[in-house]
């Protein structure tokens, strides 16, 4: 089995390496950068590179590229795609990409999947890629078709060596609709919250909280600026809802209102405790 991998980052190398440690496939890559494509190979971890001539060897690609390059990449490459494969591409928003992948494979005959690893680290890069990456994590997908239990098997046996531990199946305007609250929001809410000029001098007074919060502010302001403005409507919706809970946090402090701040951190206590189950 020969599989493609179209971006050598963080995801996409950990792809490459978890596939190379299966031992049964054989991995060929693409990356802009030479040096990091050659430094994969002499790793060990790709035995060739991808081009346009080998593609229709490949049994599976994974697309790990911003969402509009990914595009790019599908448009440019469709007829090449052996009509056999699996297209998966493994971007963070659902709907732009999964719209190009659909019609491109109804047009030259692959199957195209939308995939999404809900993992990952705030590094970035093939350098912090690990081949555990996403061992036990969350498998987002959307497929082009949700009756379909031998499809969906399928993608499941052709994404077994990365060891997912559980698969969501969705469509992909649901997918970039709960993203922009679990994980983009969390981005801005992280990002925002060390601008504060006390940060600067939080040293011995911070623990877990603090560490909790901040963790994902250390991001890839590329990626992620192309991310919240592909699902803009969204991260407007999501934005909107939490400037006007803290704008009622804000009142009741500055009113001096006990009862008020009491209640509304009564009702964030309890919905926390019914989204998760406790």
């Amino acid at each position: 089995m020969t599989v493609g991998i179209v971006g050598l980052g963080l995801i996409g190398g950990s792809m490459a390496r978890a596939y190379k440690a299966s031992g049964d496939w054989r991995v060929l890559a693409l990356d802009r950068d030479e040096t990091t494509l050659s430094f994969s190979m002499l790793a060990g971890v790709v035995d060739a590179p991808l081009t346009k001539e080998n593609l229709g060897e490949c049994d599976l690609v994974l697309i790990a590229l911003y969402p509009f390059a990914s595009c790019e990449y599908i448009k440019e490459n469709a007829e090449h795609f052996n009509k056999n494969a699996f297209v998966i591409d493994l971007c963070g928003t659902k709907e732009l990409v999964c719209e190009a992948g659909f019609a491109a494979a109804d047009e030259y005959g692959f199957t195209f999947v939308g995939g999404h690893p809900m993992a990952g680290t705030h590094n970035s890069g093939f350098k912090y890629s690990r081949a555990n990456m996403f061992s036990g994590a969350p498998m987002v997908i959307v497929p082009p078709r949700f009756d379909d239990m031998e499809l969906l098997d399928k993608i499941k046996n052709l994404l077994a060596p990365c060891g997912f531990g559980k698969f969501s199946v969705t469509t992909a305007k649901q997918h970039d609709k709960t993203i922009a609250f679990t994980s983009q929001l969390a981005h801005v809410v992280s990002n925002a919250y060390v601008k504060s000029p006390t940060a600067q001098g939080h040293k011995g007074f911070s623990a877990g909280s603090y560490k909790d919060l901040t963790r994902v502010a250390k991001l890839n302001e590329y990626m992620w600026a192309e991310l919240f403005l592909e699902n803009r409507e969204n991260m407007l919706f999501e934005l909107d809802s939490i400037i006007g809970s803290l704008q009622e946090y804000r009142d009741a402090i500055n009113d001096n209102d006990f009862e008020r701040l009491k209640d509304i951190l009564k009702e964030g206590r309890i919905l926390k405790e019914q989204v998760d189950g406790k």
